[in-house]
């Protein structure tokens, strides 16, 4: 049993999946993700810490400790391009941790084209999480510290990325409503009222739940 969340940037994905596991009393996946990478290739995690995934740079170093610690991991020769065969492999490597991470189980997953690569797997509930483009736009200025106009781009940019990632390794469109049990509008429901609604289906579903806890400040 687990939920995927799949989220435009700055509708409050995270927030979502936050309020969804304490409820049901299940972890989050999220933040804790490239760490599970790095440690696969065998990276400390004191390193880890003091990197960024958003951070320049991130990828390559990444990618640096993955062809040292962990070779099989890393495509072999080919003539992609340099950029493009790193992307390839740390979506190898990306999949194997979904993977294990479904097999575990109770489990929110947050990114990570999850809902994708567990398409096919029965006890997985999708999301997608949405909002307007204005309520985003405000999302992240408050939460990057950025002005409209590049809050906007920032969005713009990352959303963008995120239908490369699904059209160029899944041939998906990530916005598809059809690839979701469920789209949610956190300009409408608010974070945790979009999260009570994916409780609301666990129980449907017969997953067993927790007692809701009180929601923590932040974003």
């Amino acid at each position: 049993m687990l939920v995927t969340i799949s989220r435009e940037f700055g509708a409050g994905g995270s927030l979502v999946a936050e309020h969804v596991a304490r409820a049901l009393g299940w972890r989050v996946a999220d933040n804790d993700f490239v760490a599970r990478v790095a440690a696969r290739a065998g990276i400390p995690e004191a390193t880890v810490a003091l990197r960024d995934e958003r951070a320049p740079g991130f990828r390559e170093w990444l990618m640096r400790a993955l062809s040292r610690a962990a070779p099989e991991l890393i495509a072999p020769p080919s003539p992609l391009p340099p950029a493009e065969l790193e992307e390839a492999a740390l979506v190898k490597v990306t999949e194997g941790i979904v993977a294990d991470l479904a097999t575990e189980g109770r489990v929110v997953l947050v990114g990570r084209a999850a809902p994708a690569v567990l398409a096919r797997k029965a006890d997985a509930l999708h999301v997608r999480i949405v909002a307007p483009r204005a309520d985003r736009i405000r999302a992240v200025m408050a939460r990057q510290g950025l002005g409209p106009s590049n809050a906007e781009r920032l969005m713009d940019d990352t959303d963008h990325n995120r239908k490369r990632y699904h059209r160029e390794y899944y041939d998906r469109d990530w916005a598809d409503p059809t690839h979701y049990h469920l789209v949610l509008n956190t300009g409408l429901l608010g974070y945790d009222g979009a999260g009570d609604a994916v409780v609301d289906r666990a129980r449907r579903l017969g997953w067993v739940t927790a007692a809701l806890s009180p929601r923590e400040p932040g974003m």
